[in-house]
């Protein structure tokens, strides 16, 4: 048998990644982050144990790159949803909308991803987070920010600290209130994006995770 050639080996690469991102996800989500070990997610992803140290140095750097993918990826999903636009404030509020339904619909896995922010690492530089930044600036230069250098980060922090205020146990902010000062800094009309009113109940997003990691390769995709 010959041997594999090189483009075979790093699509088999590439694939055993996805299939661990996507168990991290569905496992933290399950069971939160203490509760799930590596030899769980190589086992949910049918991967070798070993394997997992090859793309990740720890558990803690694979949960976070998961959770940056599935928030890349719902966000991508939002933006470019039918009826299409190019509308920069109609873009920034499915952004908003985006990442606040994700607090709403997995609030376990956003809690530990935000616990796990505040760690002596703090941000792990990947390919799933700088996905992510790219299209929060794209989405903050279509909205007509002056400086998107300074305008993504305090976008990234209101939107992050929206969701630490969602998700603090025993005082956890309602959603609807914090789009609505979200909506009211940036201008946004209450109608764009996905409105509370018209969207899923809290918990309707626990549906497979599976097109969020897809195998197959997508145009802009890391």
């Amino acid at each position: 048998m010959s041997p594999r050639s090189a483009s075979v080996n790093e699509e088999l690469r590439r694939r055993s990644r996805e299939r661990l991102l996507q168990a991290a996800v569905e496992l933290v989500g399950e069971r939160g982050f203490e509760a799930t070990t590596l030899g769980d997610i190589a086992d949910r992803a049918g991967s070798a144990r070993g394997l997992v140290s090859y793309y990740f140095p720890g558990k803690r750097q694979l949960v976070q790159s998961a959770v940056h993918r599935l928030m890349h990826r719902t966000l991508e999903e939002a933006l470019e949803r039918e009826p299409r636009t190019e509308d920069g404030r109609e873009r920034l509020a499915r952004a908003i909308d985006a990442i606040l339904g994700l607090a709403r619909d997995r609030p376990v896995l956003m809690r530990q991803h935000m616990a796990g922010l505040l760690q002596a690492e703090g941000f792990v530089q990947c390919p799933e987070q700088r996905r992510l930044a790219e299209l929060l600036g794209d989405t903050v230069a279509r909205y007509g920010a002056q400086n998107v250098p300074a305008d993504y980060p305090m976008l990234r922090a209101l939107l992050m600290g929206a969701v630490f205020a969602a998700l603090v146990p025993g005082v956890p902010m309602p959603v609807p209130v914090l789009r609505a000062e979200l909506f009211q800094r940036y201008g946004l009309d209450w109608e764009s994006g996905v409105p509370p009113e018209s969207d899923a109940e809290p918990g309707a997003g626990q549906e497979d995770l599976s097109r969020f990691f897809a195998t197959e390769e997508r145009p802009g995709t890391p």
